[in-house]
């Protein structure tokens, strides 16, 4: 029973930090200040000069950081994908518990990505001009239709360590893409996300590989 509250409140923490990282996405950047008259010395022997200080605009999330979100939707989809099989196919209530934190956090997180794109459609087409959609082949850590196949006839302690396997792939897969990402942009938003999902899936794999050590 224990283990049973400390997962549920380990889900509502995630739910909370993706809502609240993400679900502003207009707002993400602190508010600037009105706009100012400030008074400019002058050097020695001319007068001193006025000059407006008004609020600067926040610079657009740069390419990168558009790719690292655009990416990790169907990323996380496919994590979704392996995680509903849970229920009815693991034998082991560890795995299940697990594949039901994933599922309930990345739902939350990919929804405020998907709000967070639609917020920054401006630096979704300077990254990738009329092509909105962008390119999504070659993601690190996906599992292959074939894989995707076994997992779906597997049973039992069998079904158990195929997902276990396939799920460090698949978050090791996505740490290689938040390593690409952080600090090569200035969004603060898609900055903490990404280092959001370095810390969760860094615990999770090492959850799952006791997991499987425990046999």
């Amino acid at each position: 029973m224990r283990h049973r509250i400390a997962g549920a409140a380990a889900v509502a923490a995630v739910v909370v930090v993706a809502a609240g990282t993400l679900t502003g996405c207009g707002g993400d950047e602190p508010e600037a200040a009105p706009s100012r008259t400030v008074l400019v010395p002058g050097r020695p022997g001319e007068p001193n000069k006025t000059r407006v200080a008004g609020p600067s605009r926040a610079p657009l999330p740069t390419p990168a950081e558009v790719r690292f979100v655009q990416m990790m939707i169907p990323h996380h989809a496919q994590a979704l994908e392996m995680s509903k099989l849970a229920p009815e196919r693991a034998s082991d209530q560890r795995v299940r518990s697990l594949a039901s934190r994933i599922d309930a956090a990345q739902k939350v997180e990919i929804a405020a990505m998907r709000s967070w794109l639609e917020h920054n459609s401006e630096a979704v087409l300077k990254a990738y001009g009329k092509n909105h959609g962008g390119h999504h082949t070659g993601m690190p850590g996906m599992a292959t239709a074939e894989q995707l196949k076994q997992l779906r006839e597997a049973r039992g302690t069998a079904f158990d360590r195929l997902y276990l396997n396939l799920m460090i792939t698949h978050h090791q897969g996505a740490l290689t893409m938040v390593k690409d990402v952080l600090d090569r942009g200035t969004n603060v938003t898609v900055q903490e996300l990404a280092r959001d999902v370095q810390s969760t899936q860094l615990a999770e794999i090492g959850r799952m590989r006791g997991l499987l050590a425990k046999g």
